[in-house]
């Protein structure tokens, strides 16, 4: 134990004072008391140990002057190893810190931002070295079109130009198939699905055949293709009744606009046992004969309802009330209104029938009208929108109306109420049918005299 004591006191000398209390006046302690105090001195230090162990992820501490702050007997608590489990740099010292390879390296990358890369040169000493593939051009061959796929690739083309109609987008896509010896097919898809479309969409069609000749088909093969038409219209006139005269009209136009030699309806004189293809030959030598005369075989299939002018929509829907009120026949009338095309603009009949209605004298274009409107509306070829806006717009103008036909007013109201009855408009819009202020010629309040306004 002395031992022990001994080399505890030689690693840690103690101070003057406590050497004069303990160890230098050995008159006033003695022996076995310095023995106790260095026992205690051990096992304090011991203690301490124990506790900068368990606190030594704490770091140092610092006072409010900046000074670390000491343990309870005046010791520096050791800092704490654990501030560097995160850290990426190199424990060795080596490395400034920087990304690895530059930022070049990992998965997916294929060097350092910014690098450019030249054409890698050939290695004439490479073992794999080829001298006949240095010269080689590589292009993309697109495989032509089979019969069985032809007619699923082209369909949704036709289709989809139905609804943009613009040829240079259908002459791209045509110009990235290998389509071969299946070109002649083309117009002859593109009649076929015309035929059971309607007359804008044969107008369209013809516009793309014009188009594409030159551009992505020949002549040659615009008259193979009709030349397959003819001898397949038995078949088509089971899907299509009129097939015979439609394609009469298409082989007209197509002579028209130069994409048929004029000499191909003379190729076949003599030459036809068909019924069906006679027919349409004849029919399209009659409309060229009548172009002659002075017919536009260009407007042919007419324009769509979209891209007519508001005074010609305007005009036609009147010429076509006009033609119903000789004949009677509502079924001929929804036909014309549905060749039209133009369903966002059947408020323009409505309004030019009621107002047919308000300027006739006689009972019979009132039922007419009412029967041809409720016919209209049970069929929905009229739509509940177009009827209401067709009200409303007479509602707007009766004033001006009433200028020119005195009895508006009163006609416009029963034939409102006749309509509500009928069941196509709805009490609402009958409830805002505007009615004529009651004019007094006699006053209510001033004894019956009659007032000097004239009216």
């Amino acid at each position: 134990m002395a031992t022990d004591c001994e080399a505890w006191l030689n690693a840690n000398p103690l101070d003057a004072d406590d050497l004069s209390d303990s160890f230098l006046s050995g008159e006033e302690e003695n022996a076995p008391n310095s023995i106790h105090e260095a026992r205690l001195k051990a096992k304090a230090k011991r203690r301490l140990r124990k506790t900068s162990s368990r606190d030594s992820g704490r770091g140092d501490s610092f006072s409010e002057n900046g000074d670390p702050s000491r343990g309870t007997n005046g010791t520096v608590p050791p800092t704490s190893p654990k501030s560097k489990l995160l850290d990426r740099k190199s424990r060795a010292g080596k490395g400034r810190g920087l990304p690895k390879k530059g930022g070049a390296g990992g998965k997916g990358v294929w060097g350092p931002p910014g690098e450019v890369y030249d054409l890698e040169e050939v290695d004439v000493k490479d073992p794999n070295y080829d001298e006949a593939q240095e010269n080689c051009v590589y292009e993309t061959v697109v495989p032509p079109l089979e019969e069985g796929a032809f007619e699923k690739t082209l369909t949704p083309i036709v289709q989809e130009y139905f609804e943009h109609g613009d040829t240079n987008e259908v002459a791209e896509l045509l110009g990235e198939l290998n389509l071969g010896s299946m070109s002649s097919g083309v117009p002859m898809l593109a009649v076929s699905l015309a035929l059971e479309a309607k007359a804008s969409h044969r107008e369209l069609t013809s516009r793309l055949l014009t188009d594409l000749c030159g551009r992505v088909l020949s002549r040659s093969d615009v008259e193979s293709s009709f030349d397959k038409l003819l001898r397949e219209l038995p078949d088509l006139v089971l899907d299509t009744p009129g097939a015979t005269q439609l394609v009469g009209q298409f082989i007209a136009r197509a002579v028209k606009d130069q994409i048929l030699s004029k000499s191909y309806l003379d190729g076949y004189k003599g030459r036809v046992d068909c019924v069906h293809a006679r027919a349409a030959l004849d029919r399209a030598a009659v409309l060229l004969k009548m172009g002659m005369g002075g017919l536009r075989i260009d407007n042919l299939w007419g324009t769509g309802g979209g891209q007519r002018p508001v005074t010609q929509l305007v005009r036609e829907m009147t010429l076509l009330l006009k033609e119903y009120l000789l004949s009677g026949d509502n079924k001929e009338a929804e036909r014309c209104l549905r060749e039209l095309e133009v369903p966002h603009f059947h408020h323009e009949f409505v309004y030019e029938a009621i107002v047919m209605v308000l300027e006739s004298k006689g009972e019979k274009t009132f039922k007419m009208v009412l029967q041809l409107l409720k016919f209209l509306w049970v069929s929905s070829i009229i739509t509940v929108d177009q009827m209401r806006r067709g009200y409303e717009r007479v509602y707007m103008d009766i004033a001006e109306i009433n200028i020119d036909v005195p009895r508006a007013y009163f006609i416009l109201e029963q034939f409102v109420d006749k309509s509500f009855s009928a069941g196509f408009i709805c009490e609402k819009l009958r409830d805002l049918c505007p009615s004529r202020g009651r004019k007094r010629f006699v006053s209510e309040g001033d004894g019956g005299r009659f007032k000097l306004e004239s009216y």
